[in-house]
């Protein structure tokens, strides 16, 4: 959890102020031990993880649900003014040495014996970018219950435990939490991907870690950056394509990892935490997944695509958390109704895996929640009760945070993160939503005991976006090993095992849809001219035709500027139909079949779209004056047989 600090110290310093430091509320009295909840119960599975819709499988295509804790630590502790060497200065008074919390109190079996018993199967694993370049060895006392990591450094400590959780069981989801070594997430430099970094270097450090964890197959995924948001003068987006374009960086870091580092790895690309001054009278707001309904991601490995997105009751769909100075007017979380609140939750990120058979359909992981052991309050509790409930209801796959925290400062003072699920005080004792005591054991338990799907997933039609609006989007491992096929224009090619489907008449979108129609023997056609529209096959009467040769089928297109600039074809493994067919025109409105899979992947533009019982073998456009060169007709044909 991120304390109330950051946010109100974030508005202050938007406001161009400055307040008083806001004092960590007091722990409530340690209970004694009681019984622990009941654990979900364990499952065998099967590394590598993909998704299939909405769902994360194993390798057997069974549903793998994350029921997750975040071990925190790794991402800085450390508050960013004072004495880094004084504890005071760090999150909750707890110093973590840039290692994961509670090696100093506990023994790793220790630990990792509790995890379990929460009915946790996964780790959620913040680190920062700082911590990967650190040389000099974490102090003896930071990890004083696991003497055999001593002289070890930050990176070397965080391979221990990668090794510990997952020769335990544990799936392990890696994720960069910061850039630099310190507490998160306010005004604090680690707003974006790229502060302090350029996105090619950010990239950079994430081949490296997958590299390194490469040969362990329960490292099962890559959290590409923690909760995006603005600095003081700017706002990250979602498309623009400029150097604040989180879509567009975590695309292009997501296929480097794939193609240079482990093609098995999930990646987890969350929404936009933030953006906008936080002041009533101004815009602001937090956006979440809901771009995602627009623009959403194709990766070269098109299974491993998981969404995030997280929520704190104190905060809201435009407000901050902040209290008192800075504090808007907009409803938090936690002053919802549940109907309320439960339509906020899809609105923002739900609709993702609830809405099936569109573009942008993926599992959606709920990687951060969570509320203090001494939280007293009404509506807070309230709205913890509701939300689990909602998370259980929704069958949802969920990250609580913090998972380790301190129960007492290293003076022995009263002190430490309330919101900890597991507290270990100096000596190593435990308190926590272990004992029955704290008020969060009922629903925790309810929530990670809640029935949900379970066994084998079958395989249905996956749809996926192209965008060529500012860049390149090749998503073809086939066809990029082939050289670029198009120099100058820009490109966009299916996934491997897909076709093209439908496109946009401008803004430069595609749409794909799984197939199995591409010959084994690989090979594909770059088509400019009308070469192959065969005699007596004029489809678009006064049209330009790029049609496929015979045999063949649209997987990529390419533009310059406007203008359509080559189709890309593909062999198909079974004879074609090469005559015949019918054209759907959509330069002067929308042309798709009704109840079309695959959503409303141009929105705010024409398009036009196959059936699913129908290839596309062409595309026709006009270079006439005061007509725009785009995609104005496909050529769709009755796919074989069966």
């Amino acid at each position: 959890m991120k304390s109330l600090l950051r946010v109100v110290l974030s508005v202050l310093l938007l406001a161009g102020g400055a307040g008083p430091a806001v004092a960590e509320p007091a722990p409530a009295p340690v209970p004694a031990p009681q019984a622990a909840p009941p654990a979900a119960a364990d499952a065998p599975w099967t590394p590598p993880l993909s998704t299939r819709g909405r769902y994360i499988v194993d390798a057997r295509g069974e549903r793998f649900r994350l029921r997750s804790g975040n071990w925190d630590g790794a991402q800085g502790s450390w508050n960013g003014s004072g004495d880094r060497s004084d504890p005071a200065t760090h999150h909750a008074g707890q110093d973590s040495h840039g290692i994961p919390l509670g090696l100093d109190r506990v023994a790793l079996p220790a630990l990792l014996a509790d995890f379990r018993a929460l009915g946790l199967n996964s780790v959620r694993l913040p680190f920062s970018n700082e911590m990967l370049h650190t040389t000099a060895p974490v102090p003896d006392s930071a990890v004083a219950a696991n003497p055999a990591l001593r002289g070890r450094t930050p990176l070397q400590v965080y391979d221990a435990v990668v090794s510990a959780l997952t020769d335990a069981g544990f799936a392990v989801i890696l994720n960069n939490h910061t850039g630099s070594t310190r507490w998160c997430c306010g005004l604090d430099g680690n707003e974006r991907w790229n502060s302090g970094r350029s996105t090619a270097q950010w990239a950079d450090d994430w081949v490296f870690l997958a590299r390194r964890y490469r040969d362990n197959p329960r490292v099962v995924g890559a959290d590409l950056y923690n909760e995006v948001r603005r600095d003081t003068w700017d706002d990250p987006n979602w498309g623009l394509g400029d150097a604040h374009d989180w879509q567009a960086a975590s695309q292009e870091a997501a296929d480097r990892i794939l193609t240079e580092a482990n093609p098995n790895l999930l990646i987890v690309i969350e929404g936009i935490n933030w953006t906008g001054i936080p002041l009533d009278g101004l815009a602001h707001g937090r956006p979440a997944l809901t771009p995602v309904r627009t623009l959403s991601h194709t990766l070269v490995v098109s299974d491993k695509l998981v969404y995030s997105a997280h929520f704190y009751g104190y905060t809201g769909p435009h407000h901050s958390g902040a209290t008192g100075l800075g504090e808007t007017h907009d409803p938090r979380y936690q002053d919802m109704t549940p109907a309320q609140l439960r339509q906020t939750l899809y609105d923002q990120a739900f609709f993702v895996s609830a809405e099936t058979g569109t573009h942008f359909t993926a599992p959606v992981w709920i990687s951060e929640f969570g509320i203090g052991a001494d939280e007293s309050g009404a509506a807070p509790r309230a709205w913890f009760q509701n939300f689990t409930g909602d998370l259980a209801a929704s069958d949802a796959d969920f990250a609580y945070w913090p998972l380790v925290g301190w129960s007492t400062t290293a003076q022995g003072a009263p002190g430490g993160d309330s919101w900890a699920m597991l507290r270990y005080d100096a000596t190593g004792r435990r308190t926590g939503v272990l004992d029955a005591a704290d008020w969060r054991t009922a629903p925790w338990t309810a929530l990670a005991t809640a029935p949900g799907r379970t066994g084998p997933v079958p395989a249905a039609p996956s749809w996926y976006q192209l965008d060529t609006s500012h860049r390149d989007h090749v998503a073809s491992l086939r066809t990029r090993a082939a050289g670029d096929w198009d120099t100058g224009a820009r490109k966009a090619v299916c996934p491997d095992g897909a076709r093209l489907a439908g496109l946009s008449h401008t803004g430069g979108y595609g749409l794909c849809t799984t197939s199995d129609l591409r010959s084994p023997a690989g090979g594909q056609t770059v088509v400019r001219d009308e070469a192959y529209v065969p005699a007596g096959g004029d489809w678009a009467g006064g049209y330009t035709k790029f049609q496929c040769p015979a045999g063949q089928f649209l997987i990529g297109y390419s533009e310059r500027g406007e203008r359509v600039s080559a189709a890309l074809c593909a062999p198909a493994r079974t004879p074609l139909a090469t005559a015949g067919g019918r054209t759907v025109w959509f330069d002067r409105g929308d042309n798709r079949p009704a109840g079309a899979g695959g959503g409303d992947f141009a929105s705010g533009h024409y398009k036009g779209q196959c059936s699913a019982t129908e290839y596309a073998a062409g595309i026709a456009f006009t270079a006439r004056v005061g007509s725009r060169p785009s995609p104005a007709a496909l050529l769709c044909r009755a796919l074989p047989a069966a």
